[in-house]
């Protein structure tokens, strides 16, 4: 691959998004309902699968940590991190069931759920959303282009316009910053 074509490529997608009400605004909405979680004492927990769990991890990492400033901790999890949950879940139930088990287990009404997925197909992400759905979580999709099954069961979706799954990655935990970023400002004034 080209190295200018690559850069060339992650640069237009977030062009994109730039140009992109819809998003723009989905984005602000979802910050709004991670912040009105946060003051009804809630938490954030998020998932994804090999990349994407790298990016749910680094989001939960964000909120709990800090982003720009030194503040209070913010509850947030990454449903991606315990190999043992994980494993214990995929031997006894499914690979298909280890992010829902835990939703199941840890996740409160009015909670949210970050998914992660570039198809938004993965079959643990589908089968977690539905989990969350049943149990009044509030939802939030991170995904690819394309019109995906995870669509119909979040409350909030962004689709990054693009095909290519390294430009989508990029622009997801960009859009990760953003939210974060947007969150601790909101929330801490």
């Amino acid at each position: 691959m080209d190295i200018k074509a690559y850069i060339k490529n992650s640069i237009d997608t977030k062009t994109k998004i730039l140009n992109d009400e819809k998003i723009l605004k989905t984005i602000d909405e979802i910050v709004n309902v991670i912040v009105e979680t946060y003051q009804n004492g809630g938490k954030v927990l998020t998932a994804g699968n090999g990349g994407s769990a790298g990016d749910a991890q680094h989001i939960a990492g964000e909120l709990v940590a800090k982003f720009y400033f030194n503040r209070p901790a913010l509850k947030a999890q990454s449903l991606a991190v315990n190999t043992s949950v994980l494993t214990a879940i995929s031997n006894d139930f499914g690979y298909e069931y280890c992010f829902a088990r835990q939703i199941e287990g840890i996740a409160d009404k009015g909670d949210v759920f970050i998914a992660i997925s570039t198809s938004g197909n993965s079959a643990n992400i589908i089968k977690a959303l539905e989990a969350a759905k049943k149990q009044d979580v509030i939802t939030v999709g991170l995904a690819g282009e394309t019109s995906a099954q995870m669509d119909e069961l979040c409350d909030y979706i962004i689709h990054v316009p693009s095909s290519s799954t390294p430009a989508i990655q990029e622009a997801h935990i960009m859009l990760g910053h953003i939210i974060c970023a947007q969150v601790e400002e909101k929330y801490f004034n």
